[in-house]
């Protein structure tokens, strides 16, 4: 198994490619801390993860409150006995605006989800992973936040976007001696809320974009947060890798 005995950290777990993701990595022998701001979802995720094995423990909360970031490592910790990993998902699109008529309000929501909660997570899961001696930490970054062509309307996400990779190269760089390893996740248009799930004229559009022409479901994004999570990428750090169905390539 790919991530057995290791405790693995998982934020946006309620739903979409957290909750995939957190399925696939109990498959693959992990134990796991859920995180998302959704506790009845949590509960159910966990329990049904539970059936199996007793691997998933879980706390809901607000991923751009340090506190919280900090006790989903205590709990880690607690529960399992240390942390070996995190995939740090939780994000959100916010509004769709030019940036001439973006509130204020929505630049700000977006950049502290998608990229101050990851500093914050990053800040308290790194001194737990040191004391391990090893460590993987993913961020879920997008093709947004990479592709060369821009996409419209996106400049809130995809300047957030873009700051993950950033921020996942200056922390490998920082930590790649203590065994930690940092990579960002970008992925093409996914079938989830946040992605346009239940809307088919949205669907339509996004996997239009794809080279592929279709979008890419939860499980596909979270086998490559495995890969990127396992000891088989073992010498990748600071890597923006690149999952989209080819959609940056159409962009570029």
């Amino acid at each position: 198994m790919e991530l057995e005995n290791k405790t693995i950290i998982v934020t946006g777990a309620s739903s979409g490619m957290g909750a995939a993701a957190a399925k696939l990595f109990a498959s693959e022998g992990a134990n796991l801390v859920l995180g998302a701001r959704r506790g009845a979802e949590l509960e159910a995720l966990a329990a049904s993860i539970n059936k199996a094995d007793d691997r998933a423990v879980f706390l809901a909360g607000d991923v751009r409150d340090a506190g919280y970031a900090a006790a989903l490592v205590d709990l880690a910790g607690k529960a399992f006995g240390g942390l070996d990993g995190a995939f740090n998902n939780a994000g959100i699109v916010g509004e769709m605006q030019p940036v001439p008529d973006m509130a204020i309000d929505n630049w700000t929501d977006v950049m502290s989800v998608n990229l101050t909660a990851a500093f914050l997570a990053a800040k308290a899961q790194i001194p737990a992973m040191k004391a391990r001696g090893r460590g993987s930490i993913v961020f879920t970054s997008s093709f947004v936040g990479f592709s060369n062509g821009g996409m419209p309307g996106m400049g809130a996400y995809a300047a957030s976007k873009a700051g993950l990779i950033g921020l996942a190269r200056s922390l490998a760089s920082d930590h790649a001696a203590e065994g930690i390893r940092v990579n960002a996740l970008l992925p093409g248009g996914t079938i989830t809320p946040a992605g346009g799930e239940g809307d088919p004229a949205a669907l339509e559009f996004i996997a239009g974009l794809h080279p592929m022409k279709r979008m890419a479901t939860p499980v596909e994004i979270a086998q490559a947060a495995l890969f990127l999570l396992s000891d088989r990428s073992s010498f990748m750090t600071g890597s923006p890798m690149i999952a989209d169905g080819g959609v940056s390539v159409r962009l570029v």
